[in-house]
This record gives structure tokens, sequence and C-alpha cells, in this order.
């Protein structure tokens, strides 16, 4: 039996996902988390949530069976799942193309009222990115598949558990200099995952749909600021040099070959271009719905992990004080 006030989430262990389950559920929404591993992922999970309101369900593999199971019992379907880089050759496509297009066409047989796909901002012109020309198909198929989907455009997302400022953090924390591709121009409108995370709360419980959004903060700024702001917060100095696009492809080269990598080729594509409201669509201030949280007030809340002496440095305890 279907529940009205279920929530679909697939992509849940993530950052995004781990703060919608804590707004949805202090609000008395039920949730069903989907991982791919309960063992290594549960734990985290559950964590988020208020008590009774939150299942969990293990997929291994990604059948239409499978996820009309899950979707029978839920009235909003949300995808965050993605990824930063490919692990096997177009893995980006099985990603960001085939499975949104196989859960927005599973969620129109289960007459799914409100199907909610993350995809990313500023991918329209970077068509030498995998990565962009994977989200775009993504774009594409759900709006063909459900064309009342909200696709949802978010530029950097940040917070304690994201994979962006916490490893500058880590890298600026170790190393004397610091590179900048294209000189550090590239432009930036970053969303703190709460406030990400209020939208996207506030879309549900308005019944929004059919809408293509771009989610920003309130600020704009350089790649260069940015490090800047980051480096403030640690309280370190660094040389920052422009370095140079052949040099900085043969560094992005020896990145992919790291488990995690730092940058890969396909990323240095994406620098090229401004990470900013397009003005083709929607923002979420267009929509009046304010994204308030300052990137130099929120980093700074964590950013002492890095510093020196930690949550007992000079810095933190004056803070307090």
């Amino acid at each position: 039996m279907k529940n009205q006030d279920s929530i679909l989430i697939f992509g849940s262990s993530g950052q995004i996902g781990k703060s919608l389950i804590r707004k949805f559920t202090k609000n008395n929404y039920r949730v069903i988390a989907v991982t791919r591993s309960i063992h290594r992922k549960g734990y985290q999970i559950k964590t988020q949530s208020n008590y009774g309101y939150l299942e969990l369900e293990e997929i291994n593999f990604f059948t239409e069976e499978n996820i009309m199971k899950l979707m029978q019992k839920s009235s909003i379907c949300i995808n965050l799942i993605g990824i930063l880089y490919e692990k096997k050759e177009n893995y980006f496509n099985l990603i960001h193309a085939d499975l949104p297009s196989l859960l927005s066409k599973v969620a129109l047989k289960s007459s799914i009222k409100q199907f909610i796909h993350l995809s990313a901002l500023g991918i329209e012109p970077a068509l030498d990115s995998n990565y962009a020309l994977s989200k775009l198909s993504g774009e594409k198929k759900v709006r063909q598949n459900f064309p009342d989907a909200v696709i949802l455009k978010p530029s950097i997302v940040y917070s304690v558990d994201d994979n962006f400022t916490t490893n500058f953090m880590s890298l600026l924390s170790m190393l004397p200099v610091m590179p900048l591709y294209y000189e550090g121009k590239t432009k930036f409108t970053p969303i703190h995952v709460s406030d990400l995370s209020n939208i996207i709360f506030e879309i549900v419980k308005k019944k929004i749909i059919g809408e293509t959004i771009e989610c920003i903060g309130p600020e704009v700024f350089s790649f260069k600021e940015l490090i800047l702001k980051i480096l403030k917060s640690i309280d370190k100095k660094r040389l920052l040099f422009s370095m140079p696009l052949p040099l900085a492809k043969i560094n992005a080269k020896l990145f992919e070959l790291m488990p995690k990598p730092l940058i890969t080729l396909d990323q240095l594509k994406l620098l090229k271009y401004d990470n900013i409201a397009s003005k083709k669509y929607k923002t979420n201030f267009d929509i009046k719905m304010d994204a308030n949280k300052k990137f130099e007030e929120e980093i700074v809340r964590y950013s002492f992990n890095w510093t020196s002496g930690g949550q007992f440095s000079k810095k933190k305890i004056n803070k307090v004080s």
C-alpha cells in the first residue's frame, strides 16, 4: 500500500541525502533510504533520523522489479545518485543517464506524485566534458520519461561532509603551494547543504512539479577567492600560482592514478566554465526560496579541524569567547 507521506531517496548516504533525512523526518515525513550496502552505510544513515520515521532498503541490482517494489510504498521519489569521476569506462553515462532514465520510467508506472532529480549547474556549455554530457543526457531522459519531474541544478554544495572544502582544507594544510587552474578566474555560487535541503523540502511541501531550477547560494566567488577564504579559515598562508594548461593536464593525469583523484582531466575541462546562474532557468531565489548561509561564516564552523591545535587552537577559543 502506498504511504502518502513516504519519501523514497536514492543516494541517501551522501551529504545531501543525510541532510534530507534529517529535514524530512524532523517534520514527520517517513523516509525510505536506499543504499547499496546497509552494512557499510546503515549506521551513518540511521543516526540522521528521528526514531520511527526511517526505513532502510538495500539494492544491489537496480532492476525495474526491485525499484517498483520500493516506489509502490512511496508517493515522492528523490534521485541524488551521482559520481565525480569515472571508475570504469562509460560509468558517467551509466550513473547519470541510464539510471535516472530507469528510475523515472518506473516512477511514472508507479504513479509517483513527485519525481525530483538532482543534476548540476553550469554544464550546458561544457560539451567537451563527459561528466557534463552524461548529466545533460540524464536531464533529457528524465524529462522525456516523467514530464512533471523537478530537475535541480545546484552549484557546489558544501558542508563538513562534502568533497570540496574538506579536500582543499586537507590539501592546503599539507602543500606549501597551490596551483590555480585558468588563473583561478572560474566563478562559483556555492550553496550550503542545509539550504539545498530546505529548497527540496519546500518543493515537496508546495507540491511543485515540472520545473527546472538552478540552486545557488547568496554569493559569487572566483576559484581563487574560494581558496583564499579556505586558507583564512584554517589560518594558513600558501603560495598560489597560475598553472599553465599543458602542465595542468599532466598534473591531472597523475592525480587520476590515485584511488580518489584530487582532480581529473574531465574535471579540468569543467573548470573552464563558470558555475553560476545561466538565466536560462529559474533559480531558487526566483521562486522565493532563499539560500542565506554565507560561505566564509559556515566553513569556519568546521575548519578548526585543519588548524594547528585543532578544536583547542587559539582561533577556536577566541571565537567562542
